[in-house]
């Protein structure tokens, strides 16, 4: 997929095997901008479950044409819906590198998903940020047109995230 929006540059592909390197990277980036630890383990099952096609689970980066480079990398799941009788496609991780921002790979990345989401007949796919991401907001509400009205919960049970 060639990107939109000034990204004319930008290459999006799904995870290989060869790519542990570059997305472990993005990863490790990811989660120090949402100052979140995830186990190693976790990183582990993680990265099997996105080169597993019997998973729902699926991973993209964005690479620069030119160069090769990882710019961002993208997560999704399909999951089933009580609400529609195809499957659902839930946006989890999205990520550019800061010296990236600004040139539409976030959106390009979000348009690979929404292919995905097309080819499966999905209506719509769905996500989340942080309520102190305020620039993520901006472009979200940009793509979707404004929010959903929906406030997410969180109810902690006490459950390892490794487990």
């Amino acid at each position: 997929m060639t990107g939109t929006d000034g990204a004319s540059n930008l290459r999006i592909r799904s995870l290989h095997p060869p790519d542990r390197t570059d997305w472990s990277r993005l990863w490790s980036a990811y989660q120090r901008f949402y100052e979140a630890d995830i186990p190693a383990a976790t990183t582990e099952v993680t990265w099997r479950r996105l080169l597993d096609r019997a998973e729902p689970v699926h991973g993209a980066l964005a690479l620069d044409a030119a160069t090769g480079e990882a710019l961002g990398l993208v997560h999704f799941i399909e999951h089933r819906s009580t609400w529609v009788a195809t499957r659902s496609v839930y946006l989890e991780d999205l990520f550019v590198i800061p010296e990236a921002r600004g040139r539409g790979i976030a959106r390009a990345l979000i348009g690979h998903v929404a292919d995905h989401a097309r080819e499966l007949g999905a209506p719509a796919i769905h996500w989340l940020t942080h309520s102190t991401n305020t620039t993520a907001q901006k472009l979200y509400d940009s793509v979707t047109g404004g929010r959903s009205g929906f406030i997410q919960y969180q109810l902690n049970i006490g459950a390892k995230s490794g487990d």
